[in-house]
């Protein structure tokens, strides 16, 4: 008969090797990476970032010249999207969105705030309303929360 102590020492391990298994399987199931923004001058933030200012590694012209952006007269409005915090370490402005079917310049404004930022728009497979993904730093100059859900309406030049 086993005593409570060992029990506890199988129970730990089952536990650990489960734990290992789902975190190997969502690596698995995770959608295919795609390529980062090719238009940014940004590099990508050091190894050991922890804040979002480590993170948002942008200039602060790069931020002026994305914050400046005149609407342009053949602008297309693609519609509306909710957005999540794309990979931080995927340095520029972008926005992942299924509203494009190619990678073109675009513009996304957050309601809440009234700020509009320039962004690249990179094409990802799914329904137009299975939502998109911003980087770092546009969200952070729409004013956005970083852990919020906020609806982006976007468009394309």
């Amino acid at each position: 008969m086993l005593r409570f102590g060992a029990m506890n020492s199988i129970f730990r391990l089952s536990f650990v090797g489960v734990a290992i298994l789902a975190v190997a399987g969502c690596a698995v199931l995770s959608p295919p990476k795609q390529s980062p923004p090719s238009n940014t001058a940004s590099s990508k933030p050091p190894k050991n970032a922890t804040t979002a200012e480590q993170f948002d590694t942008t200039s602060q012209a790069e931020r002026t010249a994305a914050l400046a952006v005149p609407k342009p007269a053949g602008e297309r409005n693609l519609g509306k999207t909710i957005a999540t915090l794309g990979n931080p370490t995927d340095p520029g402005f972008w926005l992942e969105t299924p509203l494009v079917s190619k990678r073109t310049q675009g513009r996304v404004v957050f309601a809440s705030t009234g700020k509009s930022v320039a962004v690249e728009l990179i094409p990802v497979q799914g329904a137009a309303t299975s939502g998109s993904r911003i980087s770092l730093p546009a969200m952070r100059l729409l004013g956005a929360p970083l852990a919020g859900l906020p609806e982006l309406t976007v468009f394309a030049d």
